[in-house]
């Protein structure tokens, strides 16, 4: 009985002292809602959000925490719309799958999950793997594992062949004739099994590969693989359950028909044509760009003859270097952009380059961080919560040393991380 009672007493003690109370004393707020960062400015937190902002630094009430960040600039937490948080690229990639089983990938992923986080991303929209990702997701948020918020599709919705069928390359006697439990289908019958399915296994958004892909074992790259009716039928049945859906698309007929079928992102938009942005501006659709994965492809795939099979080298030499010129077109066009890198094709916790390389096709440096708070915030319908930093908001907070309007590569040198009130990361 007294153990019990020390037991409960440990356990019940925070509560009985309130939620803490943190006070950060910012030399720039960056807060995403003006146009300019805010000088001296502190910002209190209770418990996982955001009390108030106040000009100066406030002075800080016995029993709360003082954290002196007078030498950065502290922005919203930075959101990724596009990840794959189970794996990373490597010239094992294609065989390993015969060799490790889910509790290997499981482990192997708590590295990149950590990597990301302090990498200042306290959010991820994750768009593909085996299902592991749900299960991340759970540990990250019962506090097991250190990592962002992940927002999880967990398994790709393709067509038979198609750039997320999992049996492409196989044998014959391996490939087997995976449906809808697979994510695999051929008909709006089908598709709405496969997204009912995806809700039954944890999911919270939806992805379909709307085109051919760089890294699938397939020689089409580009080639439209849904029709607007399989389309239609995945994003009806996904506003049933308020999921978001995101279209992997290279080619333009692809994304014509995703975003004719109510899509809710365009990812990679390699070959976007003036039509298709047309299209997504009528229709609202968001284009996340992925430029670190283009660039990174088209490296590996020029630099090491060995990296790739041979099957997907021409791919990555052909798309990889387009995907910056097109983001520069649609972001001129007036398309609405979220940040997205397609990490685990590029590294986990290299997402920051993706600011440098959207900067480096036009956009302002303002505008990049925006694309990863607010724009991101409102792709995932999660604004009111997220997105800027503002009285009653969630506490993701991130600063880096100096100004990143300035120098947008200091983005790539996140000092403070700091999620849902905690304290990740502090230089």
């Amino acid at each position: 009985m007294k153990n019990l009672s020390l037991y409960l007493f440990v356990m019940l003690f925070p509560m009985l002292l309130g939620a803490q109370t943190t006070y950060l004393h910012c030399g720039a707020v960056l807060d995403c809602k003006g146009s300019q960062a805010s000088k001296e400015q502190t910002i209190i937190i209770e418990g996982n959000k955001i009390k108030e902002i106040v000009n100066g630094y406030a002075e800080v009430p016995e029993g709360a925490e003082a954290i002196d960040l007078k030498d950065q600039t502290v922005m919203p937490g930075f959101m990724d719309m596009h990840v794959h948080i189970e794996g990373e690229l490597s010239p094992n990639r294609y065989s390993e799958v015969f060799r490790i089983d889910d509790v290997d990938v499981a482990l192997r992923a708590t590295i990149y999950c950590e990597r990301t986080l302090m990498a200042g991303f306290t959010t991820v929209r994750d768009l593909g793997g085996t299902g592991v990702n749900v299960s991340l997701r759970t540990a990250i948020n019962k506090g097991f594992v250190r990592g962002p918020r992940i927002i999880t599709c967990e398994k790709s919705i393709a067509t038979t062949g198609g750039h997320a069928d999992p049996t492409n390359g196989y044998k014959p006697d391996l490939m087997g004739d995976p449906g809808p439990k697979e994510g695999v289908i051929n008909s709006p019958e089908e598709a709405r099994k496969a997204v009912r399915q995806r809700y039954k296994n944890g999911a919270d958004c939806i992805k379909i590969t709307a085109t051919g892909g760089v890294l699938s074992v397939a020689k089409d790259g580009q080639g439209a693989q849904f029709t607007v009716e399989e389309v239609k039928a995945i994003v009806d049945a996904a506003n049933d359950y308020g999921f978001v859906t995101a279209a992997h698309a290279h080619g333009a007929e692809g994304m014509k028909r995703a975003v004719l079928g109510g899509i809710h992102s365009i990812e990679h938009g390699t070959f976007m044509t003036e039509e298709v942005m047309d299209l997504m501006k009528e229709h609202g659709t968001f284009y996340v760009p992925t430029i670190s994965a283009g660039r990174f492809v088209y490296d590996k795939a020029m630099n090491d003859e060995n990296f790739f099979p041979a099957i997907i080298r021409p791919k990555a030499i052909e798309v990889g270097p387009q995907i910056q010129g097109t983001f520069a077109k649609a972001y001129k066009a007036g398309v609405k952009i979220a940040f997205g890198t397609d990490s685990g094709v590029s590294p986990h916790g290299d997402n920051a380059k993706e600011f440098q390389y959207m900067v480096e096709g036009g956009m302002s440096p303002y505008e990049a961080i925006k694309s990863a708070t607010v724009s991101a915030s409102e792709l995932l319908r999660i604004s009111g919560d997220y997105g800027t930093l503002e009285k009653g908001k969630m506490a993701d907070i991130v600063a880096v040393k100096g100004d990143p309007l300035a120098d947008i590569k200091l983005l790539q040198q996140v000092s403070f991380v700091m999620k849902d009130g905690k304290v990740y990361k502090r230089h």
